[in-house]
């Protein structure tokens, strides 16, 4: 005989169940239920398939960048910015600190690595979620680095000044080396600068003989090629990977506020060496991810840094890419 279910008959079995639950002990007393709370986050440790690579994002920790880094921010802007984006309004932008590491089958290959222990206890999570990933260092095989700021290159040497990847080649542009190791550079810059240019020279030495220089874009290892993107720094460097029809380009620091820039492409960071070709630089970017649809990469979008451009009314916007679910 059939059975008809209505919603009424919903109800009462719903009753019931919850009858038998409370009968169980289910709905016993609240505060015996109750478990500790966590109080600290899962590893930042996401994959994702790119052809037949496989892309682990490794995070390693967040920033606030002042809005005074943003010479040609409005506050106005910046704040309606702030609430259609639903973060909180204030007086700094949050940023993550993303890597990416890159299984070819052949090759294991770390791009940037975050900040060690130089940009405060907020960032230098890097060992530990690489830990956390399954990847032991001593298997990295080649370091492709976006360019030579703290923030990138700070996990790549102990404060002793050793390499933390015994077996790994570090690949940078050579316009980077020849600018963080210009003396006449260095001693023109202010005293707050100098810092950056004492880390990139360590990170260089830590590698000294494992370090290749590269310039014309080009493939860096099999299926990853390099692209200069220059503004932020001379020699600022994307990795677009590409495997079957797998397609990532990791575009280092285009962005460093999504909230602001994709909207405003034109709000220029304080510590871009050249602001008016990181400008150019990044509305080119923009331009050919939205139009050919690439997927992109982000060391500093919302961990795991990994989406889409899309054209808007105003500039630009993100597009968070979906979970993963399987590989």
């Amino acid at each position: 005989m059939a059975h008809n279910i209505d919603r009424r008959g919903l109800l009462v079995g719903g009753t019931a169940l919850g009858g038998m639950a409370l009968a169980a002990g289910f709905g016993a007393d609240p505060a015996q239920a109750a478990s500790a709370k966590a109080g600290s986050q899962v590893a930042g440790v996401q994959r994702l398939k790119v052809g037949d690579f496989e892309v682990t994002a490794i995070l390693d920790g967040h920033i606030d960048l002042p809005l005074s880094l943003f010479p040609k921010a409005d506050a106005a802007g910046v704040k309606r910015l702030q609430e259609e984006a639903f973060v909180p309004a204030g007086d700094s932008v949050r940023g993550a600190i993303n890597t990416y590491v890159v299984n070819t089958g052949d090759r294991l290959v770390l791009v940037d690595s975050g900040s060690g222990a130089l940009m405060g206890p907020t960032a230098g999570k890097l060992a530990d979620n690489l830990r956390a990933a399954g990847v032991d260092p001593a298997a990295i095989d080649t370091i492709l680095v976006t360019h030579l700021h703290p923030d990138h290159i700070g996990g790549l040497f102990s404060k002793e000044g050793a390499a933390l990847f015994p077996k790994a080649e570090m690949a940078v542009h050579e316009a980077d080396i020849g600018f963080w190791t210009n003396a006449e550079i260095m001693a023109k810059v202010p005293d707050d600068v100098k810092p950056f240019f004492v880390a990139a020279q360590a990170s260089l030495k830590a590698y000294g003989a494992r370090l290749r220089r590269i310039g014309a874009d080009g493939e860096v290892v099999k299926g990853i090629s390099s692209m200069h993107l220059p503004g932020h720094t001379p020699g600022h460097t994307g990795y677009r990977v590409t495997s079957g029809q797998g397609d990532l380009l990791i575009w280092g620091d285009i962005v460093h506020a999504a909230v602001l820039q994709f909207a405003r492409p034109d709000w220029a960071l304080a510590f871009d060496t050249d602001q008016d070709r990181a400008i150019v630089t990044r509305k080119k970017v923009f331009d050919m991810a939205s139009t050919d649809r690439v997927q992109i990469a982000g060391m500093h979008l919302p961990y795991p840094g990994i989406g889409h451009v899309a054209k808007a009314a105003e500039g630009y916007r993100y597009v968070k890419s979906d979970w993963t679910y399987t590989l």
